[in-house]
């Protein structure tokens, strides 16, 4: 080493002069919102993959043309979609508009779900670490496991026949 460092405070010193620490200074996150005041993400879960657009409202949500109720009538699937909100403390102060595509009703939901959670960080920054603490940020990577040949499924093999 060319220099010599004694102390913390000389090591702090000396890194903050480097362009990393430049870098994560300078790195504030902004609003991304568009023309009409909305904020723009896509979901994604299983095979699901979702366009959500999220504006200050009402707490209205409509996917695909149908409001929430109507398209996930089941109320584990509006739970899901709910939880961005009670986790960020924002509810009733949002309108979103999403569409989807793909997938079954639970995936779809699961999709809504990551597309509401990045939108709402990409409109207030200030939610991100609430939804990141919640892990609602980070896309679920479990998909459906592909089926193999010589087995009746993806692990379930045939009846096994001694005679």
């Amino acid at each position: 080493m060319a220099e010599e460092l004694k102390s913390l405070d000389d090591l702090k010193s000396a890194v903050a002069g480097t362009p990393a620490a430049a870098v994560a200074e300078a790195i504030l996150r902004t609003p991304q919102r568009d023309s009409l005041g909305r904020s723009y993400a896509t979901g994604k879960r299983k095979d699901a993959v979702a366009r959500v657009w999220v504006k200050p409202g009402s707490g209205k949500v409509v996917v695909n043309g149908k409001e929430m109720a109507v398209y996930f009538a089941r109320p584990v699937l509006q739970m899901i979609l709910r939880q961005p909100f009670t986790v960020a403390g924002v509810e009733g102060q949002f309108d979103v508009f999403a569409t989807v595509a793909g997938g079954g009703l639970s995936g779809q939901a699961g999709a809504v779900k990551h597309g509401i959670s990045k939108a709402l960080q990409l409109y207030e920054p200030s939610l991100r670490g609430a939804l990141k603490a919640a892990g609602f940020l980070t896309r679920d990577s479990r998909v459906v496991e592909r089926k193999k040949y010589g087995k009746a499924k993806a692990r379930r093999s045939f009846q096994f026949s001694k005679r």
